[in-house]
């Protein structure tokens, strides 16, 4: 993994910008979205950019770029012009200064990239290539587009305005992430269209006992995660922590809730114990096993297995 993902808050923060044609628009455009204040530093700017510094949404230094224009105050600055010396010129300043730079479609000369964005109100996926394969990208983002409800910013802002109130119900962060994955599985949440359904919904399930169960999932491994079932991945999701054989391939592991414990093993009868506490304790748990091993069976109990392409 070449690049951290990491989402950068901007709000109030003062961003510069180097140049002042379409790509700046673009770049511009996103900053103020996130709430950046920009300053432009060009000769001359498109029309939207000038209605933008109009309107007070940034400020435009009507100018060539020159090194005193940089300062330390910057948290980031953007490179945008077609002029690849003066481009190569504001990353050196700016690493001078120890500020985060970006030379647009210059790779080598970026301290951070942006990648492809889709954007459902508090909701944010991001999605790179690392600059290798923007048509890829593209492709990835459209399969995400058609699967991804289009209420999905609305129940967002349900959640956060719940905030408060499932920290009364539930004391525990455990017991509150547990609450709102079986809100969030619910068919009749994800199809509402109005605050007044979802609250319906919301009403019924904290009115009522809520009990989290605990449960532990047996997985088969291979040579491919892709094989896995859909019930698998949602397991996986859910799992607090997870054991795997050392001879797992990583591909498996790394699809596991990034928060959840990891134990590794080199035999299961060295895990037999720590994972029937785990069950003891109500914790949801899975236990990646070499499908050629034998010794989990007399360990599983009534235990569900998954094997790549079949549940037992």
């Amino acid at each position: 993994m070449r690049y951290f993902p990491l989402f950068m808050d901007l709000l109030e923060k003062p961003v510069l910008v180097i140049g002042g044609g379409e790509v700046a628009c673009r770049k511009i455009d996103m900053l103020l979205r996130a709430g950046a204040q920009v300053t432009v530093v060009s000769p001359k700017i498109e029309p939207y950019l000038a209605q933008l510094v109009g309107n007070d949404k940034c400020h435009w230094i009507q100018r060539f770029y020159e090194p005193e224009l940089m300062t330390s105050d910057y948290v980031q600055v953007w490179a945008t012009t077609d002029n690849p010396s003066l481009n190569h010129q504001v990353h050196k300043d700016a690493k001078k200064l120890r500020i985060l730079v970006n030379v647009v479609d210059d790779t080598p000369y970026c301290d951070f990239i942006t990648p492809s964005i889709i954007n459902r109100g508090r909701i944010q996926i991001a999605i790179s290539s690392g600059g290798s394969s923007p048509v890829l990208i593209r492709g990835i983002r459209e399969k995400i587009e058609t699967v991804l409800p289009m209420n999905t910013a609305q129940l967002a802002d349900f959640a956060a305005s719940k905030r408060a109130d499932i920290k009364q119900r539930f004391p525990s962060v455990d017991e509150r992430r547990k609450f709102w994955e079986l809100f969030f599985r619910k068919p009749d949440v994800m199809c509402c269209v109005n605050n007044q359904d979802i609250e319906q919904v919301y009403q019924r399930m904290v009115e009522q006992p809520v009990t989290f169960s605990e449960s532990c999932t047996w997985i088969e491994f291979g040579d491919d995660p892709e094989l896995l079932p859909l019930r698998a991945l949602r397991l996986m999701q859910e799992a607090e922590i997870v054991f795997y054989d050392r001879a797992c391939p990583f591909g498996f592991v790394d699809l596991v809730r990034r928060d959840a414990e990891r134990v590794s093993f080199h035999d299961i009868t060295e895990a037999a114990e720590h994972i029937r506490q785990c069950k003891v304790d109500g914790q949801r748990v899975v236990v990646f096993i070499d499908p050629a091993s034998s010794a989990y069976r007399l360990l599983k109990e009534s235990d569900n297995v998954i094997e790549l392409g079949r549940i037992k």
